[in-house]
């Protein structure tokens, strides 16, 4: 099976080692992995901030870097949840309208992809630990994944998942929302973290980059024992530099 990779321009900048491990479990679990070179962004940020034109002109670009042919695969709930749904707000009724349905219904975030298109649930990695699964707005609302993830996890090796209370609880990143209510986000932060170290959790594990970036900030600046970790990074662990 052939897989388009969508390394959404977050990740890119400040998380290429999971996009790489992205490419590791792709392939073990047997595709052909193609990554477009020209790819950027997807138009979320600034969809979210209320500039449609621009977001379509970005989307526009999305949807001329990828195939129609081919499943396209990205490691990031969010980013996927843009394309899938938020794209249909940007290009019904125009010229593409044909093409951006098609890359919607082949468009999957890794975890829905692995479990659900593939069948595949196990991949030999290997770690040690306490962890806790944060379900992110986009993954469980948006794009309806809950134990896709954690049907992975509990096929780690070595792992032991816990649920930690109010899982489903947004960890106060929201884009936008960290910027303009940095005080609500940081407060919302607190508590999930809090949350993950109540049940003695040693690794805060999510689909987002984004969230995980916002949590790591928070436990780094208040020098917390808990440390976040990327699915694809988790499923890759043990085996990936061998």
């Amino acid at each position: 099976m052939t897989a388009e990779l969508f390394i959404p321009c977050f990740m890119d900048q400040m998380y290429p080692e999971t996009a790489f491990n992205t490419i590791r479990i792709l392939e073990k679990a047997g595709c052909n992995v193609l990554y477009n070179e020209a790819q950027t962004c997807c138009g979320q940020p600034p969809y979210n901030a209320g500039f449609w034109d621009e977001a379509k002109a970005i989307g526009s670009k999305f949807l001329a870097d990828f195939s129609e042919e081919h499943y396209i695969v990205s490691p990031s709930a969010a980013c996927t949840g843009m394309v899938k749904y938020s794209y249909s707000n940007l290009f019904t009724n125009t010229a593409v309208h044909n093409r951006c349905r098609n890359i919607q219904s082949h468009i999957f975030e890794l975890s829905d992809f692995l479990v659900n298109i593939l069948k595949k649930d196990y991949f030999g990695a290997e770690l040690e630990g306490r962890a806790v699964y944060h379900d992110s707005c986009s993954a469980l609302r948006e794009c309806h994944i809950h134990n896709e993830p954690r049907q992975l996890l509990a096929n780690v090796e070595g792992l032991d998942l816990v649920e930690m209370p109010d899982s489903d609880v947004c960890c106060g990143f929201g884009g936008n929302l960290s910027v303009k209510f940095s005080a609500i986000s940081s407060a919302m932060a607190e508590q999930k973290i809090q949350n993950a170290m109540d049940v003695d959790a040693e690794y805060l594990i999510s689909a987002d980059a984004s969230c995980l970036f916002h949590l790591q900030a928070y436990i780094e600046k208040h020098k917390l024992p808990l440390k976040t970790m990327h699915l694809a990074d988790v499923l890759a662990h043990g085996w990936a530099n061998i």
